[in-house]
């Protein structure tokens, strides 16, 4: 068989980055061990690999002081496979990162140094005030626009942070991770809430501003943001931006820590998180009630990305993750990357030609929407839009809320289903709003006349504009491209000159 390719030479595939060289961290928490392998250290990471062994070092820790043997074993089991991972993903780096467990373990220097000799490399033994910076910076490398408090809940400890103007301050740790209060109580959630309030006294939720946001990190937070998706009919199961009223979740992790261990929705956990699921329930309700929280927002994104951001210049830490890695998209899966800028500029001329109003965050969504607008060629016809759908909604984009990922799923399903697709109908769709959706719409109605005109390629768009005359609506071409203009162009254009509002539509070629 031919192939384009060789292994020997390199195993990279061509859907990757051109250059791109992975990097990868080794997450060593008290609950879980995690590696993650990135495609390359950037604004925007796109896990290449992402596997956790559920070890629990912490358990017992609150007891004996130590790592227990048993556990330790089972980390560096884990850790040596890991580092085969590594290797052959061929890291440029591994960074090595240990957390609450380890750092009050009577034998952590033994088990660090075990570590150090699996992995080539050196263990950072984070203390409470590191581990609850990195965990602000990954909320800030998530949602660049957050302000607020964020608490980072593991198995060992909580650390909490306040984020504004994507500076944190007043790092703080307190006993409170799962698997500690799970031994603390003897297995007794319903004496949870106590503790909490207990070991929360004098901490910097006693100065939180009411009504302000907190951001939720932590595998047990997740699962249940996730509960309440489930249980509330979410349309979008994604953790990621997640906004919750305070009140509402306050409510689900109450009914969580009185049901025990047979709460409502326990099937839909992990096994792994199942039992300790409602000792993060009664610290987010202890925290949300002490800090007079008006909503709670989930990130995935925490200490393994935050680490990694705040290695990033000055500059490359005010990149947009979302332009970014929509741009990468672009470059890797659209016909031509180049044509993603004729676009940006074909809508613009159109939004300023019909005097339509477009705020910065608006734009960005549009310019977003550009890069993408083309992902989905190399499918069946009959299913380029619900892929491209699904791979906007349901990508590992950050930088975008919900509104946000439905704005850029309604644009590209008309883009290539058309104004009448029933895209919009969905639950999901509707998280974009009605003023949203008929934005998306109109852009991706958009790119239907910009299509026929450019086939996917750059160099067109840019000599073609829009003009407005009362209730008409022009498109104007070039003498030497007067030839576009046909049947197949005038329907498209007619069908956005009757969404866009407009009584007329014409083709009107200059010299």
């Amino acid at each position: 068989m031919n192939q384009f390719w060789g292994v020997d030479a390199d195993p990279t595939a061509q859907g990757r980055i051109k250059g791109a060289k992975p990097v990868a961290v080794l997450d060593i928490g008290s609950n879980s061990v995690r590696l993650v392998v990135y495609e390359r250290h950037a604004r925007s990471l796109t896990p290449l690999y992402n596997e956790k062994a559920a070890c629990a070092l912490g358990r017992g820790m609150a007891a004996t002081g130590r790592l227990a043997d048993d556990n330790v074993a089972r980390a560096l089991t884990s850790i040596k496979r890991f580092e085969l991972v590594a290797r052959m993903m061929r890291a440029g780096k591994v960074h090595i990162l240990a957390t609450s467990a380890v750092r009050e373990a009577s034998n952590r220097q033994e088990f660090v140094d075990a570590v150090e000799a699996i992995m080539d490399s050196k263990v950072h033994v984070l203390s409470g005030e590191q581990e609850a910076h990195f965990a602000a910076l990954g909320v800030v490398a998530g949602i660049p626009d957050f302000d607020g408090m964020i608490g980072d809940l593991g198995g060992g400890s909580l650390e909490l942070s306040s984020i504004l103007d994507q500076a944190d301050t007043d790092g703080e740790t307190h006993e409170l991770g799962v698997i500690r209060l799970q031994d603390d109580t003897g297995g007794a959630a319903s004496k949870a809430p106590a503790i909490v309030r207990d070991r929360l006294k004098g901490s910097a939720l006693d100065k939180g501003r009411a009504g302000g946001s907190f951001a939720a990190i932590g595998g047990t937070w997740r699962s249940l943001a996730k509960l309440h998706q489930i249980q509330r009919d979410y349309p979008l199961h994604m953790v990621q931006h997640y906004i919750v009223p305070a009140d509402d979740m306050i409510a689900l992790c109450d009914e969580i820590v009185a049901g025990g261990n047979k709460y409502p929705g326990s099937e839909n956990v992990s096994s792994s998180r199942r039992e300790l699921v409602p000792y993060g329930a009664a610290v987010l309700s202890e925290v949300l009630k002490m800090g007079k929280f008006g909503n709670v927002v989930f990130s995935a994104l925490g200490v393994r990305e935050g680490y990694l951001f705040g290695m990033l210049d000055k500059r490359e830490q005010t990149i947009d993750p979302l332009l970014q890695a929509a741009e990468e998209l672009s470059v890797l899966r659209s016909r031509s990357p180049a044509h993603a800028g004729d676009l940006v500029e074909f809508t613009a001329g159109y939004l300023a030609a019909a005097n339509v109003a477009e705020t910065a965050a608006d734009k960005r969504l549009r310019e977003v929407a550009c890069m993408l607008a083309d992902i989905g060629w190399r499918s069946h016809p009959d299913y380029r839009g619900p892929q491209s759908v699904d791979a906007v909604a349901y990508g590992s984009l950050t930088g975008v809320d919900h509104p946000g990922r439905a704005f850029l799923a309604q644009a590209i399903a008309v883009r290539y289903g058309g104004i009448k697709s029933k895209g919009g109908l969905s639950p999901f769709q509707a998280l974009a709003g009605a003023e949203g959706n008929a934005r998306a719409r109109l852009i991706g109605a958009l790119f239907r006349v910009a299509y026929p005109m450019s086939a996917a390629m750059p160099g067109i768009l840019p000599r073609i504009s829009f003009k407005v005359d009362g209730p008409a609506l022009m498109l104007c071409l070039p003498q030497d491209l007067a030839f576009l203009d046909g049947e197949h162009l005038r329907g498209r254009l007619d069908q956005f000159a009757g969404l866009a509002g407009f009584k007329f539509s014409s083709i009107q070629v200059f010299n």
